[in-house]
């Protein structure tokens, strides 16, 4: 009896084994599929995290009771090798050196998720939105790029891009300017020390939201650098739908009806996403001087969305000098890395600092980079 419950049980992890092998390998296809065509593919790579613990953890266990049977995860592993290098960065972390080197250009990207409150008074919410003013200014960067910032002409809000100008020293900007009501704005926007010789908006086609791409073109020194920064169509989570996430780990009869709510707003957003980036990498290509690129992306590393904008041109800051998996949104999953800092292949990382404060629902990313000569 007790031979034939260890054989059961041998061949059910062997059968689970198998079938998360196979998970992992398919989503490690994510990236190179269309996924107009294989969406249900791509939403296997946003469980790319979890997939890949699963695999380790049946490492661990026939560690102990079949070790033979190890290569059931590792081969997998090492056939998705490059979808696992621009999950998790293995470089030393080291401390962010806040000494500034006048040949570098820092760049701050941060989604300010509208600095939580917009209308002028002092309460705790309020009290954040200065404290995030504090961190902006903390960072002493020559750029400021932000995704949904709130302004208003209404003197009962809050008029964040006089402040921004006058009380932390960033006389240039250019900003998307979606109307969000009366007198009242959200959008993207870049801030700059350097003076702003051109600039541009490119809005994403509809059903997307009205997000935009925008850029200013830098003179530093005797050249000149294209910023863009941009926020690509979010999931549109509300707090209904983070309920619904909630029951779904705790299955009751509704939990089919949950399911399709999520994964309909997924697959919405994955599409109009790998239709954004489309159109982001035809920019990139089009620009005459050395680019970077920030944004809040609204996707992971292993997606269509990530490798089209990367797509071999670009380095990903993070994994040039960061460590482990870098994660950027507070919500949800401890490895959402979802706001990116990216950079043509003529600029070297100096460094690069995440802040982990939960201020944003996204943390800030910093980077000092270096023109090559």
């Amino acid at each position: 009896m007790a031979t034939t419950y260890k054989r059961v049980t041998k061949i059910v992890f062997l059968v689970l084994n198998l079938i998360t092998s196979v998970l992992f390998l398919l989503a490690c296809l994510a990236p190179y599929l269309d996924p107009e065509k294989w969406w249900l593919i791509s939403l296997m790579g946003l469980g790319f995290a979890l997939i890949i613990v699963t695999l380790f953890a049946f490492i661990l266990f026939w560690l102990f009771f079949g070790p033979r049977y190890i290569f059931l995860s590792i081969i997998p592993l090492l056939i998705g090798w490059k979808s696992i290098s621009v999950f998790f960065a293995f470089h030393t972390p080291n401390k962010f050196d806040y000494t500034r080197d006048k040949s570098s250009i820092r760049v701050v990207h941060w989604n300010v998720a509208r600095f939580l409150e917009w209308k002028r008074n002092n309460n705790k919410k309020s009290q954040v939105r200065l404290k995030m003013m504090d961190q902006l200014k903390e960072q002493n960067a020559d750029v400021l790029c932000m995704q949904e910032f709130f302004s208003s002409t209404d003197s009962q809000y809050y008029n964040n891009l006089s402040f921004v100008m006058k009380e932390l020293g960033y006389p240039y900007y250019f900003y998307s300017r979606d109307h969000d009501g009366a007198q009242q704005y959200i959008g993207q926007v870049i801030f700059s020390r350097l003076p702003i010789i051109d600039s541009g908006m490119i809005r994403y086609p509809e059903p997307s939201m009205p997000e935009a791409l925008i850029h200013v073109d830098l003179k530093w020194g005797n050249d000149t650098l294209r910023i863009f920064t941009t926020h690509l169509q979010s999931v549109q989570f509300k707090k209904k739908d983070y309920e619904q996430i909630e029951a779904i780990k705790a299955p009751n009869e509704k939990v089919v009806e949950n399911s399709r709510n999520i994964f309909s707003k997924l697959k919405k957003g994955i599409i109009l996403r790998s239709l954004q980036a489309r159109i982001l990498k035809e920019q990139l290509a089009a620009s005459p001087y050395p680019v970077i690129l920030t944004g809040d992306m609204n996707d992971v590393p292993n997606s269509y969305t990530y490798h089209t904008i990367v797509n071999d041109q670009l380095q990903d800051v993070f994994l040039q000098t960061g460590f482990g998996v870098g994660r950027t949104f507070n919500n949800l999953a401890p490895t959402l890395r979802i706001d990116y800092i990216f950079t043509s292949r003529d600029f070297k990382v100096r460094q690069f600092n995440r802040i982990a404060k939960n201020l944003s629902d996204h943390y800030m990313l910093v980077s000092d980079l270096q023109l090559i000569k």
